[in-house]
């Protein structure tokens, strides 16, 4: 044996797992096709929403609520400043699918939120131009997440702990047997007793075949806005926000760099036929309908892209992740297929994820991210 455990992909996820899981055993290694935090992966462009208001599945909140105190540990473990809290705005119409959901279950599930009008929205935060029968939501725990800070703090601190960490190294084959699970690359092979696959867009070649039908891998791509005044977009006055008004739909961060804007396109998740071949330009249309939703929501934004990106993420038919073992196997455990939502939670999933992994603990209620959903007879 090579160890207790391997972690497949140290990205959003497999960063997680890997520190939650060298908390637990001093046998652990994760492997990483590239290095943790490299710019192709579902981490890159900056940052990510962290929100405690969630519309849909209330299931969701018991594991906002442990990774909002995870994301502390780390920063208090690493130093780092990884969670910037500058609250957040969920911005739509009165009455419209968005709000009504959103305040639904936030309702079920006892969050603290506070109700904005349009005019206390143009009074507290001017910087968003509202529609006549726009309202908004604000969550004073919400922020923008720091992502390419949040995998390396975790991979330290795993290392620190004992972990070893192997880059540059892509996994391509794995295979249970009765006394653990071989990993294959290139010409080197490892057994070690258990293994979370966390490799989002590049997990579907180490899957059983349902879960490849039941998934595809998306492009997400991200777009960036020079701010008039830096200062009206900065952390302190400006929350991250996510707005669907009608037929217009963008979520955002302020700014961490002092000059741009994160501002982009919200949904626009398109099947790509690999990971490794995202188109990281812009179509004409992406840019057009870009220009014009923050041209209408953003007077205080230039209209003009400065700075765009794509990535890679794997999506599942729910949207909902892939959290567990395959109904048919029982060492090797999904950690993946997250939808383009998981980052916010990632510190709660991958301390899921280690301890079922490692057979320490299991956690109830979430039928709805178990990949034997998928199974069919």
């Amino acid at each position: 044996m090579d160890g207790k455990l391997a972690v497949i992909g140290l990205g959003s996820i497999g960063s997680m797992a890997l520190w939650q899981a060298s908390r637990l055993t001093g046998s652990v290694v994760g492997f990483e096709a590239q290095s943790p935090g490299h710019a192709r992966s579902a981490v890159g462009g900056d940052t990510r929403l962290f929100r405690m208001l969630y519309r849909g599945r209330r299931d969701y909140y018991p594991i906002l609520q442990r990774s909002r105190r995870l994301w502390a540990e780390l920063e208090a473990e690493s130093g780092q400043d990884i969670l910037t809290r500058c609250g957040g705005l969920s911005i739509g119409t009165v009455e419209g699918p968005y709000i009504s959901a959103l305040l639904e279950t936030t309702r079920i599930n006892g969050a603290e939120h506070e109700i904005l009008s349009r005019d206390a929205m143009a009074e507290r935060y001017p910087q968003h131009n509202l529609r006549p029968d726009d309202c908004a939501v604000f969550d004073p725990h919400a922020g923008a997440l720091r992502t390419d800070r949040a995998v390396t703090a975790a991979v330290a601190a795993a290392q620190a702990n004992g972990a070893t960490v192997v880059t540059d190294t892509p996994i391509a084959s794995i295979l249970e047997t009765e006394d653990g699970v071989v990993l294959t690359s290139r010409d080197k092979t490892w057994t070690f007793e258990n293994v979370i696959v966390a490799s989002g867009g590049w997990s579907q070649r180490l899957m059983p075949d349902y879960l490849k039908a039941a998934t595809e891998t998306r492009r997400i791509f991200l777009s960036w806005f020079v701010a008039k005044d830096a200062a009206e977009f900065s952390p302190e006055k400006f929350p991250v926000f996510i707005r669907i008004s009608g037929d217009r739909s963008m979520y955002g961060a302020p700014s961490v760099d002092g000059v741009t804007v994160k501002a982009t396109l919200d949904g626009r998740g398109a099947p790509t036929p690999a990971p490794d071949t995202v188109a990281r330009s812009l179509t004409p249309a992406e840019i057009a309908e870009t220009t014009d939703t923050v041209l209408e929501f953003f007077p205080g934004l230039f209209p003009n892209i400065v700075r765009s990106d794509a990535f890679p993420d794997l999506y599942t038919k729910d949207g909902n992740p892939l959290l567990g073992h395959p109904a048919e196997t029982r060492r090797i455990y999904c950690a993946t297929g997250f939808s383009g939502a998981g980052f916010k939670m990632a510190s709660g999933y991958g301390e899921i994820a280690a301890n079922e992994a490692l057979g320490k603990r299991s956690f109830a209620g979430l039928d709805f991210v178990r990949p034997g959903r998928f199974k069919t007879r």
